[in-house]
């Protein structure tokens, strides 16, 4: 039924003019445009993490940390900065050095980055901890980006940002990770060639945080009416604020001044982002909030400056130092454009990886087969490494990032295993450093559904099975709740972390579904919000084929 309406669709879109077959996606789950010249923070309620943005004309470019996930550096466009789309990623398949895409960084590869525009190209440079500076560029932001380049090699250099400066010198701008560089807490800057592919001197310390901002990190370095400016977040992930540097030299000294604070408003460690102007000349600042669970959300500040310094947010008792807004009027652009939001659901009618999903890991092409005249995805059961624990150690998890605090999952999937190999798996899976799903695995006695749950499975603990039940029908449909009331868990200063519960069920007709297992309280992956999606593995074992997994659709509900 469903291969036929989508021949019937696409014959139906094929006779359409190509305005009318670019429709928007609106999620059902977290729209911010409040469609009365309002929006609501987070306008992004999913872990982009440490967002950067750009301006180019009448378009907006965003693109933040994806660490070990693969496509990484996913480019976000907006005309608006309130309603955003994903329209592609930077680094598509693999992140060097290339070796072996079977184990997943979790943490590691993609800190911080940044997105310029400069001479006709697009820019993005980011930091990996245990490499150095890399960057890679593009005419379109849409792609094809140039292989990744090593721009400064050493390892804790993380966080970097370029300047083109109006003498024509290119600088970069970065900090130190202390868990590599056993030094943190510092701004540095070093100048690169004419190209922006090699730093040409070494990197020398223009602020020191340790006493006033300890953990200065991310910084974004800009220029305006002739001061040298260096955003940079402090005070930690979860607690911090944002400071703004300031010098008429580009290596200084510099004064600082804190510009955004959590003050009384609900938003934990409001800092690091981007500033962006408008067509209009109108001055906004990207940033996000750590919740825990969910990752870093992103929010969206007016901006003004006063005395060549920017505040940011709401600056109630006038100190400089603003507070973020929950609900403002949207930015002024010029025009209204209408409501959009990243992609979530999925019905497999295309023949590549629709862009809302990342897998765990550098990609293999023996992974998936994207059967779009099918109207499915075929997960191919790869093996697991021979170390193998739990599915913490398993590259191919196809997910995505949670999109609402409250929403609803569900897929339906037809496994076909070999017969003659058992432990064949896939399923539903909740993928954080806990995970939990709904799996299904070939054994000895046919084919078994069970609910499991592993609590601190960055640890190596095994699984535990939750409950199960037999099955006859190799087709299935599997379902996840995700429920948050906003109650916090976590004991730290300002408690931040969301507590987020997760129920799972499975059908075998698509409408009436029985609960299986127990509750499970989502977790963080390793600097990454909760994800959420499938995969297909197989043992360890030598076999020169294995069964597959035939996935039809994957939906984002209220319900």
């Amino acid at each position: 039924m469903k291969a036929r309406k989508t021949l019937m669709s696409l014959c139906l879109l094929l006779a359409l003019p190509l305005a009318a077959q670019q429709k928007n996606y609106v999620s059902e789950v977290w729209v911010a445009d409040q469609g009365n010249g309002k929006y609501k923070n987070p306008v992004l309620y999913a872990d982009y993490s440490d967002p950067d943005a750009c301006r180019v004309g009448d378009d907006f470019y965003m693109t933040s940390s994806s660490f070990n996930c693969l496509p990484g550096l996913q480019i976000l466009h907006s005309k608006d900065l309130v309603n955003w789309s994903i329209i592609g990623a930077a680094v598509p398949y693999a992140l060097p050095p290339i070796e072996t895409p079977e184990r997943p960084e979790h943490g590691n590869r993609v800190w911080a980055p940044a997105i310029r525009h400069h001479n006709g190209e697009f820019y993005i440079f980011w930091g990996d901890p245990d490499q150095g500076a890399f960057m890679v560029k593009a005419k379109d932001p849409k792609g094809p980006w140039t292989e990744p380049v090593l721009v400064k090699p050493g390892k804790g250099i993380i966080d970097t940002c370029p300047f083109w400066d109006e003498d024509g010198k290119v600088y970069m701008v970065h900090a130190y990770a202390g868990s590599r560089a056993e030094l943190k807490s510092v701004i540095t800057i070093c100048e690169l060639n004419a190209e922006a592919t090699k730093a040409i001197t070494p990197s020398r310390i223009v602020f020191d945080g340790h006493e006033a901002h300890q953990t200065c990190e991310g910084p974004k370095f800009y220029k305006r009416n002739g001061y040298y400016y260096i955003f940079h977040p402090a005070g930690g992930v979860p607690t911090g604020w944002q400071v703004v540097l300031r010098s008429k030299n580009v290596y200084g000294p510099y004064e600082w001044k804190t510009v955004l604070a959590q003050g009384d408003s609900p938003v934990n460690g409001p800092h690091q982002g981007a500033w962006v102007d408008t067509p209009t000349g109108e001055d906004w600042f990207l940033h996000f909030q750590d919740v825990g669970a969910y990752g870093r959300l992103v929010h969206l500040q007016p901006m003004k400056w006063v005395n060549d310094w920017p505040v940011i947010g709401i600056d109630k008792d006038g100190d400089g130092c603003g507070e973020p807004v929950m609900t403002y009027k949207k930015p002024n652009v010029g025009k209204t454009y209408p409501i959009c939001t990243p992609q979530e659901s999925d019905e497999f009618d295309g023949y590549t990886l629709s862009p809302q999903w990342q897998w765990h890991a550098n990609i293999n092409e023996k992974w998936a087969y994207y059967a779009g005249d099918q109207s499915m995805v075929r997960l191919y059961s790869y093996p697991v490494v021979k170390e193998y624990k739990n599915l913490f150690d398993v590259a191919n998890l196809l997910l995505q990032k949670a999109p609402a605090p409250n929403f609803t999952a569900t897929m339906k999937l037809t496994f076909k295993p070999v017969e003659k190999y058992k432990g064949e798996r896939t399923g539903l899976v909740v993928m954080g450093m806990d995970y939990a799903g709904l799996i299904l695995e070939n054994t000895d006695k046919g084919l078994v559904l069970s609910q499991v749950s592993c609590l601190k499975a960055d640890k190596g603990t095994p699984e535990e099975v939750n409950g199960t039940v037999d099955l006859t029908d190799n087709t299935i449909y599997l379902k996840v709740k995700f429920t948050s009331d906003g109650k916090k868990i976590s004991k730290s200063e300002g408690g931040h972390d969301l507590l987020v519960m997760c129920d799972f069920s499975y059908s075998l007709d698509g409408k009436k579904y029985q609960s299986l297992g127990k509750p499970f309280q989502a977790r963080e992956g390793k600097w990454i919000g909760v994800k959420v999606g499938t995969f297909c593995t197989r043992p360890a074992i030598t076999t020169n084929d294995g069964g597959w997994s035939d996935v039809d659709w994957f939906r984002i509900t209220k319900k």
